[in-house]
């Protein structure tokens, strides 16, 4: 899995009519024969979606650095539920803070990453009771890829497994990572976007 994200960290700056031509084919490439990762990439950035692949916790710092410098969140508070993210705050001197409107962005990890949907999966673990709705519609979510899974209901099994029987409750998926057109609207109603960054660490 490594060689493939070095490979589509390494092309993405290539701006050649080559790897332009490639890349207008490879949606027509049938998904039973793609790797899961290369799904999820495909289906996540069709969707709007942001991601920063991390090949250590060093990249995985200085990547949440330079999302801070690209929107200017220093020094600003934090919404955050998980206390194994806590470091990344204190190193950048971000307040951590529960209420959600005074707040510039939400960081957490998440349960899994669903290839097929392009979408993230979150739980209670990540949101408490709050609905993605009530959320800042600015996140960064920290995930591996052994969370990658092909499907939704692959997911669940995921979270089966890994919690036994200490089920979470509030299980949800967020897909949509840009600005809805108005005609899209009613296609999507009832779902929230979010203007979303993923860092993605190796562990694999």
């Amino acid at each position: 899995m490594k060689s493939f994200f070095k490979f589509f960290f390494n092309s993405s700056t290539n701006t050649s009519e080559e790897n332009e031509q490639h890349e207008a084919k490879s949606p027509y490439t049938p998904e039973d024969v793609l790797p899961v990762e290369n799904i999820f990439m495909r289906n996540f950035k069709k969707n709007g979606g942001r991601f920063l692949y991390c090949e250590n916790l060093e990249e995985l710092s200085n990547n949440f650095l330079n999302i801070l410098e690209e929107n200017d969140w220093f020094e600003c508070e934090v919404l955050s539920y998980e206390p194994l993210l806590n470091y990344l705050l204190n190193e950048n001197k971000l307040k951590l803070s529960l209420n959600s409107d005074a707040v510039k962005f939400y960081l957490s990890t998440c349960e899994n990453l669903i290839a097929d949907e392009g979408s993230i999966l979150f739980s209670s673990n990540q949101f408490k009771h709050r609905k993605p709705n009530e959320l800042p519609k600015n996140m960064v979510v920290f995930a591996t890829t052994s969370q990658l899974v092909k499907s939704k209901g692959d997911g669940l099994q995921y979270i089966k497994r890994k919690y036994n029987k200490d089920y979470p409750s509030n299980i949800t998926t967020i897909k949509y990572f840009e600005e809805l057109k108005e005609e899209q609207d009613f296609l999507h109603y009832g779902s929230s976007h979010k203007n979303l960054y993923l860092l993605l660490l190796e562990d694999l």
